[in-house]
């Protein structure tokens, strides 16, 4: 075991070298010649040369019979792996005072997915952002939640009256502010959900919150006192951030109990 830890710390230097990791990533795009990497950079051959070198000492890349290196199977398995680097790194700040909470460790490890994302901070640009996502909504909206901000309501039922699908999860824990009730009421939510545009279902304690349409998503994960923190987000019209997203909301849907009401407290 010690041995192995050790060949795994020989390849984690490897990557401690800007220059390095960047011939790996640009070798996901394309192959390249040393000197045309050098170019790309603006860095002297010898050196770039000599990181090749080392790359292809270590298995990461490899040299083709046209003179170019392209990334080996395992150095395309490590750069699976930089993205989530970058997002840790990029939020260093943010996770010393936040946790991943209850996620599953499988969608930690696909952290890297949330890389290209804006981070957002401050509740009134945090409640903004969401009505934005509610307003640009066509199909559908998600969402999995720990609060119900009164001041979404009203716009979040504008977009589902006309014919915008919407499935939450809901905190059984949560506290829902006072005339909530009255609103909905008034507002024919239970007419929404006779006619199959509302669907919910109920979570013991929703920690991370999650609200996406088909186009957009944005994230908030837990205090580290594993409370719910919805005055910073995270959020991205990216592909893969999205993924994650909706993959996060479908494997909470698919393990939540059925919602009840009477659960809720004012």
């Amino acid at each position: 075991m010690t041995d192995l830890i050790d060949e795994t710390a020989d390849y984690v230097l490897e990557l401690a070298s800007s220059q390095r990791l960047s011939i790996l990533i640009g070798l996901l795009n394309e192959d390249l010649t040393p000197t045309e990497f050098a170019k790309e950079i603006d860095a002297t051959k010898q050196e770039v040369h000599r990181n090749f070198l080392r790359l292809e000492k270590t298995g990461l890349i490899k040299k083709k019979v046209s003179g170019k290196y392209s990334l080996t199977t395992f150095g395309q398995t490590v750069c699976t792996q930089v993205p989530s680097l970058v997002f840790l790194t990029q939020n260093r700040k943010y996770f010393e005072e936040h946790t991943f909470g209850g996620i599953p460790h499988k969608f930690q490890m696909r952290c890297g997915q949330l890389a290209n994302s804006q981070y957002v901070k401050g509740v009134s640009k945090v409640l903004e952002q969401w009505k934005e996502i509610y307003k640009n909504s066509d199909d559908y909206i998600y969402e999995i939640l720990s609060d119900v901000p009164l001041d979404l309501i009203e716009p979040l039922v504008k977009k589902i009256k006309q014919g915008v699908k919407f499935n939450y999860v809901f905190s059984e824990s949560a506290v829902v502010p006072k005339g909530r009730k009255a609103l909905l009421k008034k507002l024919g939510f239970d007419k929404l959900i006779e006619k199959g545009l509302i669907e919910r279902k109920m979570e013991k304690n929703v920690q991370t919150v999650v609200v996406l349409n088909e186009k957009e998503a944005c994230l908030m994960f837990p205090s580290l006192d594993g409370e719910s923190d919805i005055s910073e987000m995270f959020y991205s019209n990216d592909p893969m951030f999205h993924e994650w997203c909706l993959d996060y909301f479908r494997y909470c849907w698919y393990g939540s109990d059925v919602f009840r009401e009477s659960k809720l407290k004012e």
